[in-house]
């Protein structure tokens, strides 16, 4: 399933990475393209420690805010981004509040609590 990914200019992980290693994969399929991380509950040690708990940024001039857990989304987020992006549940879900896009990819690595394994692509077109 992640390749996918190749090709893609910029990969988010909404956390639970589990082993840097999945990062190093991550940006293998996409060399010079960022991988962008936030850290999950199951992410411990110094390098999980180097992660971000939230990220907000711009993907192609689109505003975005990530966290791991759908219940840390900052109601200020949703005001001002087009897209917030969480994981924690595995669950993928898809939903609109106003103009704000609220995504959980699901899990791309090995499946977990009898969901399947799911991953998004979101293409940003023409201007945020």
């Amino acid at each position: 399933m992640l390749e996918l990914l190749a090709g893609c200019s910029t990969i988010l992980h909404a956390g639970d990475v589990g082993d840097p290693a999945i990062l190093a994969a991550l940006g293998a399929l996409t060399p010079g393209s960022p991988v962008i991380a936030v850290r999950g509950n199951v992410d411990s040690g110094p390098w999980a420690d180097a992660l971000p708990a939230t990220v907000e940024s711009e993907l192609g001039g689109l505003p975005f805010a990530m966290t791991h857990r759908r219940e840390d989304v900052a109601p200020a987020w949703v005001k001002r981004s087009r897209v917030v992006i969480f994981g924690h549940s595995h669950r993928p879900e898809l939903s609109w509040q106003s103009a704000c896009l609220l995504l959980n990819p699901g899990a791309a690595g090995p499946p977990r609590f009898h969901l399947p394994t799911t991953l998004a692509i979101l293409t940003v077109a023409g201007s945020g």
